[in-house]
């Protein structure tokens, strides 16, 4: 089988924080690695000139997979996403060239469910206010805490993390409601609640829904109206999911006791700097799921998807199988392609 080529299209940086020793040490037993040398996140035809002659390109979340990129890339044949959110993939263009996108399975839960957790017990008991306070000299002035074991919790999204989530905190003897069309009714169980129903009812809603055209900017103006008055708000999934105007202005009025920001509308889907610096607003950025555990999970999946590649067998977590025609050039048969098309 050919031993293929691949572009790591990650920075120094990205490369270190995200990318595992042991991960790439794996994956040079399978393929020629050439790594990204610019110093920055590439893309468009620069990444494709980048990675002339390589077969794959192995990219970070930061590293968009535009159709210009897959349109000037005639040696490549498949765009490996090291995440699960491919939202900034043009899956389109890149099977209208034969090109293979596929993505990292969600090894994420845990590490973002107890961020989330972390940001609960911040705002409940104004440790970042009190924090802030005592760094420019100040005695804090804080409201009551709370006690988290006795509050209610709100989630709106089941996935992976939102099931994690409701675990944990039931097992602190929080109140849980979830809110979500499309999970199983018996997987909820008692849990079940309406959107409004969460938005009402919680101490603490968390926005854990998958990004979709019908989710974006569900938490408007009129959504932080209908939260319950000196509730917070977390955000640990999509930053376009959430109008900031509304959130900075249900911040300013008061009627939220204050905010966690893992995600938001600056670049990598990092928090926007208006909300950087407020004592009520606990923020890191777009670091949720970094745990070794977490990022070992997706690094081992891109190993795992280029052995397969190099092997002459058809990768796990395809998105485009059925289009990806250039993986004849690795040696995978147009019969193994078919019979597992229908897994695309």
């Amino acid at each position: 089988m050919k031993r293929p080529s691949v572009f790591l299209a990650y920075t120094d940086y990205e490369l270190k924080s995200y990318y595992s020793d042991a991960g790439l040490a794996a994956l040079k037993q399978s393929a020629n690695v050439v790594m990204n040398q610019s110093g920055r996140v590439l893309e468009g035809k620069e990444l494709a000139q980048a990675a002339a002659g390589c077969e794959i390109i192995l990219a970070h979340r930061s590293t968009p997979g535009l159709a210009s990129t897959f349109e000037n890339a005639p040696d490549l044949v498949a765009f490996l996403r090291a995440a699960v959110d491919i939202s900034t993939v043009d899956v389109e263009a890149a099977s209208a060239q034969g090109i293979l996108v596929t993505r990292a399975s969600a090894g994420f839960g845990t590490a973002v469910a107890e961020m989330a957790l972390a940001m609960i017990f911040d705002v409940a008991r104004g440790i970042s206010k009190a924090r802030t306070a005592f760094a420019a000299g100040q005695e804090p002035v804080l409201p009551k805490g709370l006690q988290v074991s006795s509050s209610s919790l709100g989630i709106v999204g089941f996935g992976v993390i939102g099931r994690q989530l409701a675990k944990l905190g039931s097992g602190l003897g929080m109140r849980v409601r979830v809110a979500d069309p499309h999970a199983d009714p018996e997987a909820l169980g008692e849990m079940a609640s309406s959107f409004d129903e969460v938005l009402a009812e919680s101490d603490f809603v968390v926005c854990l829904a998958a990004s979709r055209p019908e989710t974006r900017n569900m938490f408007d103006r009129a959504a932080f109206e209908r939260m319950k008055p000196g509730s917070s708000f977390f955000n640990l999934s999509r930053g376009e999911l959430v109008d900031e105007d509304a959130l900075e202005a249900a911040l300013d009025s008061g009627r939220l006791r204050g905010a966690g920001l893992d995600v938001g509308r600056a670049p990598d889907q990092k928090p926007s700097p208006r909300f950087i610096g407020r004592p009520d607003v606990v923020v890191m950025p777009h670091v949720g799921g970094m745990t070794p555990q977490a990022r070992e999970h997706q690094t081992m999946d891109t190993v795992r998807q280029v052995a397969a590649m190099a092997a002459g067998k058809v990768p796990p977590q395809t998105v485009n199988l059925a289009q990806a025609h250039r993986l004849t050039r690795l040696g995978i048969q147009a019969g193994e392609l078919a019979a597992t098309g229908a897994q695309a």
